[in-house]
């Protein structure tokens, strides 16, 4: 399956797991639940999906490499103790907690989130000592004497042995007590993810034309030979850095993190290209709707390989721009609800009570964030929105510190006109990004006209979250006339192939 499949998988089983009855007893009795074993390559997500699934399902995560513990960091460390049998004192043994175990108890009490996902990665790499106990483990949940509290569900990870030569592989006892899943790369199912993430668009166009080398693991003379996602998307960052920079990008740094010399020369070669085909067609030009006549001879005469890397330019920036606007069309609408709070006792409340709220609501965001972030669940864009509505209560605040307002109603009032002026922007940035995606379509339009070019552009707009939303949100003439044009050619199609079918003349 794919890692995307996996995903899903794993989400559901998590849902059944933490599932309780009537009197608040899990469902599914804790000997029962099976751990999760994923079984898959490195570098292809399978630690990033443990983190979406914990943001998306409002649980927690604690994850651990199994490579560097030892037994005893794993079980605990003995200690002597004095217990009492039948009147008599005797010294026994006994074990401080598991570093493991430890983890997911200060995890809880640091986000208070009671459940979550205790993700063990390398798991076939436990050393010699540590495998026995493994078994106890993967059946019981518990490391030494110390049991995985109720509530948290076991994922573990591995890579095959042809990938690591300290694999150790599971008997049929251990797997028997495992539910599997083997998790294959896979290029379309990977380019969503790395759409959504802003993957850099040079990138994402070399795997659309060189798709074998998404992922490649070979032996040559200088030893193992690889590339993989999560090389192509740290890359992607740097890439962007150095762009920012204005720093020269070549087969060094390349190098740095894809480790095939054929990947290496001819993905830098084409990053050269994508950025000559960037400069030569002023893609700044083509979205303020003035393309120069030579940029569009030179489209309409350019190869296909060609045309793919001007319309991934072209995209990248007009959905970077939808992204922006969405995110804070987000905010706005978070920061909405205390505002409203806000308005509807203003008439009663004093300046001072004004600030007093605006500091309760804050505080109330930074908490949640610090909860999520201790629970290793927040995202990335959560993260940002409530980063956002933070700033904008707290500029809030200092205006009315700043200025001379006596009462609630005009505190509310000075909060209210801000909050107008951040919308009207929003506004203003939502009709520009409106221009710069009717003048791509106008351009693809005449460069193009109506064949594969213009399919991918439809697609990669409604496959792309950012955009899909920003379109229902904002509307798009051109999208929509596109869009029905190629759904009515796709039903032609298929009438046609079902009167063939039909041996019809």
């Amino acid at each position: 399956m794919n890692i995307k499949q996996a995903k899903q998988y794993i989400k559901n089983s998590v849902n059944l797991y933490l599932k309780k009855d009537e009197f608040g007893e899990y469902k599914v009795p804790v000997v029962r639940q099976r751990p999760i074993f994923l079984l898959g390559a490195p570098g292809i997500g399978k630690t990033a999906i443990m983190e979406q699934i914990a943001s998306e399902m409002g649980i927690a995560l604690v994850a651990y490499s199994m490579t560097h513990h030892t037994r005893q960091s794993a079980l605990g460390l003995p200690f002597i103790t004095k217990k009492t049998y039948g009147g008599e004192e005797y010294s026994v043994s006994e074990y401080t907690m598991s570093e493991i175990i430890a983890s997911v108890y200060e995890t809880m009490e640091k986000s208070g989130i009671r459940e979550g996902i205790l993700f063990l990665d390398e798991i076939n790499c436990v050393s010699e000592t540590l495998a026995p106990s493994m078994l106890q483990f993967l059946q019981y949940k518990v490391f030494g004497r110390h049991q995985v509290p109720e509530g948290w569900v076991i994922v573990t990870a591995g890579n095959p042995p042809e990938y690591n030569k300290s694999v150790r592989e599971f008997d049929v006892v251990t797997m028997d007590r495992l539910k599997l899943l083997e998790v294959e790369p896979d290029l379309r199912i990977w380019r969503e993810y790395a759409v959504e993430k802003g993957i850099h668009s040079a990138i994402l166009n070399f795997l659309e034309l060189k798709k074998e080398y998404f992922y490649c693991m070979e032996m040559t003379t200088k030893g193992r030979s690889f590339v993989t996602a999560r090389g192509w998307e740290d890359l992607s960052e740097i890439l962007c850095l150095y762009e920012e920079e204005q720093l020269p990008v070549d087969e060094s740094l390349v190098e740095q993190y894809l480790h095939n010399d054929k990947v290496v020369r001819e993905f830098t070669a084409y990053y050269d290209l994508y950025n000559k085909y960037k400069k030569d067609y002023r893609i700044e030009e083509i979205l303020e709707g003035e393309p120069s006549m030579n940029a569009i001879a030179r489209a309409k005469a350019a190869s296909f390989d060609e045309r793919l890397s001007l319309l991934g330019m072209l995209l990248e920036q007009v959905q970077t721009a939808m992204k922006d606007v969405m995110a804070k069309a987000s905010y706005l609408s978070d920061v909405k609800k205390p505002l409203q709070a806000i308005g509807a006792k203003a008439a009663e409340l004093s300046t001072e009570q004004v600030l007093a709220m605006l500091d309760q609501q804050a505080e109330g965001r930074r908490k949640v964030l610090s909860n999520l972030a201790g629970a290793n669940s927040l995202s990335d864009s959560e993260k940002k929105k409530q980063f956002a509505v933070i700033r904008f209560l707290e500029d809030c605040r200092k205006e009315l510190l700043l200025g001379s307002v006596d009462e609630g109603s005009g505190a509310f009032a000075l909060i209210k006109s801000r909050y107008a002026s951040r919308v009207a922007h929003l506004k203003e940035a939502s009709e520009q990004v409106s221009q710069e995606l009717h003048f791509l379509f106008a351009f693809a339009e005449e460069s193009f006209g109506e064949g594969n070019e213009m399919l991918i552009l439809v697609t990669e707009l409604t496959v792309n979250t950012s955009s899909s939303q920003f379109i229902a949100t904002f509307g798009s003439p051109d999208y929509k006339r596109h869009n029905e044009e190629m759904m009515l050619s796709e039903r032609s199609n298929d009438l046609k192939e079902q009167i063939g079918q039909l041996q019809l003349d």
